[in-house]
């Protein structure tokens, strides 16, 4: 077979392309090494119920362009992201809001808040922090610090706090409103029966091979070719990590069923301390108010990152972004060939971000309405 295009990873990114170019009358061939299409944003059903099988996916953004483009292709909930933070026996509203002060300090004003929040930074202040316990004690205070974030951001990292640079927390939203809406972005929801419906829809026009890798493909492919190719693996894979593995933290999930209809109340309540071992439970029917007799929890683990495991979240520290450069001046040379997406660009991205990156590499390539 002749493609105008291999695109590696049946994801966000891999499935955009592919749907815009198969619009232009370009061929597609999408291939991905895991059974099934959609990447992370993958809804597997259980009980009813479209469980996030990597994680929540809370659909946010100030786009109306990207709005648009994605409601071509599904219908969207009103879901607004209201999640909880459980420390020991207390139960806490996200983000930092006057909801949540006035359960941590029993006040009522924004003025009595900013009052506490004041003389506790400046009990505390460090003019230049060396490490993250200090930047966010600068930025929102001890009791704040010491509830809701220390545990949470340890556990995220693998590491104290003290021993975490400053600069994974540039801010810390304190929100004086009681307004519990996590996004401040204009549009918000879940697609009504989960992503797998935008992505079957993206890929419709093009041919999918599952279950096969980029390696697989070159080596057991030999009479199919292609002009261009559109990568959206890991980076340093493509090029047999000739300068070294770039560095991610990861996280595995622990899914339970439950014979009852409801178990937290809400899809996210976060476990912010230290001694509890997991993140975060998320209780997957919220996020399209399901009404099922039973119900599907997963537990969220952040772990140390290995070969083998799934890479989730870029370490974009100093020592990575060096290696980055490399392999992307590598890429430079390259002809035909495009990287994109999260594993591709080593970049963490919101899903409408994953969007818009998808959008100006297709203009790159001469694809211009959306």
């Amino acid at each position: 077979m002749k493609y105008d295009y291999l695109i590696v990873g049946a994801g966000l990114f891999g499935a955009i392309c592919a749907y815009e170019l198969s619009k232009e009358g370009k061929k597609c061939l999408v291939i991905d090494q895991r059974n099934h299409i959609g990447g992370n944003i993958y809804c597997e059903k259980i009980e009813g119920i479209n469980v996030h099988k990597y994680g929540a996916h809370i659909f946010h953004t100030s786009s109306k362009q990207v709005w648009d483009f994605v409601n071509r292709f599904a219908e969207f909930n009103n879901y607004v992201n209201s999640p909880m933070a459980r420390y020991k026996d207390e139960i806490y509203n996200l983000p930092f809001n006057m909801n949540t002060f006035s359960r941590m300090w029993g006040i009522k004003t924004p003025d009595e808040a900013m009052k506490i929040i004041e003389e506790q930074r400046k009990a505390h202040y460090v003019a230049e922090p060396k490490n993250l316990e200090e930047q966010a004690i600068n930025l929102a205070g001890v009791d704040v610090y010491q509830k809701l974030v220390k545990g949470y951001t340890e556990k995220q990292w693998g590491r104290d706090c003290k021993d975490l640079p400053p600069f994974i927390i540039k801010r810390l939203p304190l929100r004086m409103t009681y307004n519990n809406n996590y996004f401040n972005d204009r549009y918000q929801g879940i697609p009504i029966g989960g992503y797998n419906v935008i992505i079957e829809k993206l890929l419709e026009k093009s041919d999918v091979k599952l279950g096969l890798s980029f390696k697989d493909f070159k080596n057991n492919f030999s009479n199919c070719s292609y002009d261009k190719l559109i990568f959206t693996g890991a980076i340093d894979e493509f090029f047999d990590y000739k300068f070294g593995k770039l560095e991610y933290r990861t996280v595995s999930f622990e899914t339970e069923v439950l014979d009852k209809e409801n178990f937290q109340g809400c899809a996210v309540v976060n476990y912010t301390e230290r001694e509890v071992p997991y993140t975060r439970i998320i209780e997957h029917k919220h996020f399209e108010f399901g009404t099922q007799p039973k119900t599907v929890i997963s537990r969220e683990y952040p772990t140390e990152w290995r070969p083998g495991l799934e890479p989730y979240y870029p370490i974009n520290d100093e020592k990575n972004t060096k290696l980055l450069e490399k392999y992307q001046a590598e890429a430079q040379k390259l002809q035909n060939t495009y990287f994109g997406g999260r594993l591709g660009q080593y970049k963490y991205f919101d899903m409408d971000k994953t969007i818009q990156s998808a959008f100006e590499l297709l203009k790159t390539l001469g694809v211009e309405e959306f």
